[in-house]
């Protein structure tokens, strides 16, 4: 790639919100964002902003005992745009935005709800609408938002298995009305992938490290890839297409960053092969995933391996002097993305230069 070619990530807008923030998201078909987090006195604030005239302007407020940590809007249709939200007492909760109030509200987790994800809210021919939330309780639990009260499911330690923190959690798979995947991380390096059809346990291997984040390049096709972020400035690309019996997926570790925790991989809604990465010293990093001539191999008894790819670092920039600890693309506008970090500013970039062929 020339350099006039290479891709450029710009800072467009700085805002400093003067609190923490854990969590940010965009709200579906507009110009206007979340910010999830906690007041120094305790409470927990959702705040709304929109971008006017290059500039962040706060729209509303909700304010609330609880501090939260995790949202999405993933379970909701375009037109609803609620938000689910897991905050510090193990709550669930979701919210129609426009009113200002809760529409459901459950807490089944003993602990803080560390991470949360959607599935099933606008894609077509993909199966119910689903909510999942991982906790330091150790569980991972399925919601259906149409159902009151318990979780439709509940994956935890079994009998005799230390009760491990669950830091991330998110869906995959989910091509039709049958399939969906959930993959867990968990603070000891576990990762596993729970199949919801057949309600097992499909997968499992360990990073050596603290798993904080994990994404599919794609929630609604066929498993294609995941990528999983560790503490130690290290994360996995894991071809998913082929499992094989034994070793389990390919996969391609990136361990040359010394950028401290890696905090959340995202991948572009445009180009399921590029995600960014973000790092515990407030650097952010762009990232190409290279297929390689043939994706798999059939070994001496006949069985499928999956071949690893390579990974290709297209840019990389410092954004802030602490953690960036969340960013989400925007589906609707190519290489626009908001981003928190510890240092109490959301920041809107703007990605140029980016292929956009799938």
């Amino acid at each position: 790639m020339e350099a006039l070619d290479t891709p450029q990530i710009i800072t467009h807008i700085e805002h400093n919100i003067n609190h923490s923030i854990f969590d940010c998201k965009w709200i579906p078909c507009s110009a206007k964002f979340v910010v999830i987090g906690t007041y120094p006195k305790g409470t927990g604030t959702i705040k709304i902003f929109e971008i006017t005239s290059g500039e962040i302007q706060r729209v509303k407020e909700i304010e609330r005992p609880n501090s939260f940590k995790c949202g999405t809007f993933g379970a909701s249709s375009d037109v609803e745009r609620r938000l689910a939200t897991g905050d510090f007492k193990g709550t669930l909760e979701i919210w129609d935005l426009e009113k200002s109030c809760q529409v459901y509200i459950t807490k089944e987790h003993t602990d803080i709800i560390n991470s949360i994800d959607g599935m099933g809210g606008n894609s077509v021919n993909c199966g119910a609408p689903e909510i999942v939330t991982g906790s330091k309780d150790g569980t991972v639990k399925i919601w259906d938002p149409r159902q009151r009260g318990k979780p439709v499911a509940n994956m935890q330690p079994v009998k005799g298995e230390t009760r491990r923190d669950c830091w991330t959690v998110a869906f995959g798979n989910s091509f039709n009305d049958a399939e969906r995947i959930v993959t867990a991380g968990y603070d000891n390096g576990d990762l596993k992938m729970f199949d919801l059809r057949t309600m097992s346990l499909r997968w499992e291997c360990n990073l050596k490290n603290g798993v904080c984040s994990v994404e599919f390049d794609r929630k609604d096709i066929p498993m294609n890839k995941l990528v999983a972020t560790t503490l130690e400035g290290k994360f996995h690309v894991f071809d998913v297409r082929t499992q094989n019996p034994s070793k389990g997926f390919a996969q391609v570790l990136d361990n040359t960053t010394k950028s401290g925790t890696i905090w959340v991989a995202r991948h572009l809604p445009q180009n399921r092969d590029l995600f960014i990465t973000c790092a515990g010293t407030g650097q952010v990093s762009l990232w190409k995933y290279e297929y390689p001539e043939h994706r798999y191999h059939v070994d001496h008894q006949g069985v499928a391996c999956g071949v690893p790819g390579k990974l290709k670092r297209l840019q990389r920039m410092v954004l802030s002097t602490q953690p960036i600890n969340a960013l989400e693309w925007n589906k609707d506008h190519l290489g626009l993305a908001v981003a928190t970090a510890y240092d109490q500013y959301v920041r809107i970039l703007i990605a140029t230069k980016l292929n956009v062929q799938c």
